[in-house]
């Protein structure tokens, strides 16, 4: 599961470096990023001279019963209704300095790559409430995120992303490649009197 995560101005400049994306820089201001936002997403652009762009998307795409859909299970999201035609053709990538998880006891764990670059977030989006909507992709915890949750966000390498949002065949082999292990850490630790 991922509800939660942050950018800065240096992911920012970081990802056009890394990217070459032309044009315009994010266009939502830095911050912390909850359902219901609207955030800067990396989309594929058909019939553009720039074959990547930065996007605006709304988190969340409305069920039928209009509850907010934020995640999407890598090992179903081909076989959904809801989000394989998405997967098909409009997959976004979501630049990240890091992401929030909070355990069963409420804890809150911070995830970063231990080199502080940028993560590479997968999602897909689609038409929803009249916006361009995404979700993120989730699979199965690796070791570096069991400990808090038993799910995490599908992250892309930086190689990797042009591959993911314009290849469908190449998205599906990369959503299903083993995670990067990420630095874990609390703003505080818990005293025991034992």
């Amino acid at each position: 599961m991922c509800c939660r995560y942050y950018f800065s101005d240096k992911i920012a400049n970081q990802v056009e470096d890394e990217l070459h994306i032309l044009g315009e820089a994010f266009i939502s201001g830095a911050g912390d990023v909850t359902p219901g936002m609207v955030a800067p997403g990396i989309i594929h652009k058909k019939n553009s001279d720039a074959d990547i762009v930065f996007a605006d998307l709304f988190w969340g795409i409305s069920s039928k019963d209009k509850k907010l859909i934020i995640n999407a299970r890598t090992e179903t999201v081909t076989g959904k209704p809801m989000f394989s035609e998405s997967f098909r053709n409009r997959r976004c990538i979501l630049p990240a300095e890091g992401f929030y998880e909070w355990d069963a006891d409420k804890t809150k764990f911070v995830f970063t790559r231990a080199d502080k670059r940028t993560i590479y977030l997968a999602g897909l989006y689609d038409r929803s409430e009249n916006r361009d909507s995404f979700v993120i992709l989730t699979a199965a915890a690796n070791a570096s995120m069991k400990p808090v949750h038993d799910r995490m966000p599908v992250m892309v390498d930086k190689e990797k992303v042009r591959d993911y949002l314009k290849d469908s065949s190449a998205a599906m082999e990369i959503i299903n490649e083993p995670m990067p292990e990420l630095y874990r850490y609390s703003d505080y630790e818990q005293l025991s009197l034992f």
